[in-house]
């Protein structure tokens, strides 16, 4: 096992056990910080990342236990591992720390080697957790790691109100065919890092990419104040994004991308879909729909950017260019009023 080093936080009333112990592990290459009690240990936990604690039960003001459930109530908190460090007897409060989240028990005084090992054992354990969170918040967004790691994976779907952008390179396929396979993937790969940022800036998440596309929700899976104002400012700030993209290209003497956006807002089935085995965050409805299909329509109507009048009933203080009464819309048997921003 590699022996990893930390940051530990050593919760205890005794100055003189807090100092003894604070030696100890620094003599192991760790770094130790210190607080007399529970309140100071989760005051500090809000400003500085701690990779683990060495708690003590009998404290005032907050008992060890007390601290434990707030570990276990704070989403952010519940990785830290805990090793509790402690005089109180009885099998029972053993239980009851490791019935609340605590990794390890070690009985005070506390023996060195013990200690060593046990430290070992749970940052190795730590560094394991903190991988896994990381490749899952590169291929699932954080949004999606947060709802895994608070409401757990079930294959299936929940209804919620939500905005959908689709949001589309105009000509990509003739472009691609001119350039190079490197040189369309590196423009592909610089085209996402600017939509992902405008999008993930708003409140909202990539949930899928389609090629010279991609499809984001703005309310899902977290919900926030207001989905459609969010999802068109993120829509505004692709366009800007383009624009200045395009500045570059022209004085490397490259043609402008052009780019549509549609947004549609309402209800959606939210969830995930697939099988144990492999599955995705995605999203359903008809307001998925719409909003595709308004994309879609930017290439005929001439106008780059369209929403429904859901979003616009939603929308502060937003210039209209133009607003398209009545308007067939394909897939959908109820012609709908749009506006062009």
């Amino acid at each position: 096992m590699i022996e990893l080093s930390g940051t530990l936080l050593i919760v205890d009333d005794n100055k003189v056990n807090r100092l003894l112990l604070s030696r100890s592990v620094e003599m192991l290459g760790h770094k130790a910080l210190l607080a007399e009690n529970g309140r100071v240990a989760v005051n500090l936990l809000a400003k500085q990342d701690v990779d683990l604690l060495l708690l003590d039960i009998e404290m005032p003001e907050m008992n060890g236990f007390e601290v434990l459930e707030v570990l276990k109530s704070k989403p952010e908190f519940r990785d830290i591992p805990v090793i509790v460090t402690s005089s109180v007897e009885g099998l029972e409060n053993i239980v009851r720390c490791i019935e609340l989240g605590a990794d390890d028990y070690l009985p005070k005084p506390v023996n060195k080697t013990l200690l060593k090992a046990r430290l070992a054992s749970c940052l190795e354990k730590k560094r394991l957790r903190d991988e896994q969170k990381r490749l899952l918040e590169r291929f699932a967004t954080s949004e999606v790691a947060q709802d895994l790691q608070s409401s757990g994976f079930v294959i299936g779907g929940k209804r919620a109100h939500a905005s959908v952008l689709f949001c589309d390179i105009r000509g990509f396929t003739g472009l691609s065919e001119q350039l190079e396979p490197e040189a369309a993937i590196e423009l592909l790969n610089t085209f996402y890092t600017l939509m992902f940022e405008a999008v993930t800036s708003n409140d909202g998440i990539v949930s899928l990419m389609l090629g010279d596309g991609l499809m984001a929700l703005f309310g899902v899976p977290q919900p926030i104040e207001n989905s459609a104002q969010s999802a068109v400012r993120a829509g505004q700030e692709m366009f800007d994004m383009i624009e200045m993209l395009n500045a570059e290209r022209a004085g490397e003497g490259e043609g402008d991308l052009q780019i549509g956006v549609g947004i549609a807002t309402g209800e959606v089935v939210a969830g995930y879909a697939g099988t144990d085995s492999r599955a995705t965050y995605t999203c359903i409805g008809s307001t998925v729909n719409l909003a595709a299909r308004l994309e879609a329509e930017t290439k005929t109507t001439g106008s780059q950017f369209l929403i429904d009048q859901s979003t616009f009933e939603l929308l502060e203080e937003v210039e209209v260019a133009r607003t398209y009464k009545r308007t067939k819309i394909k897939g959908f048997a109820e012609p709908r009023d749009i506006h062009a921003l």
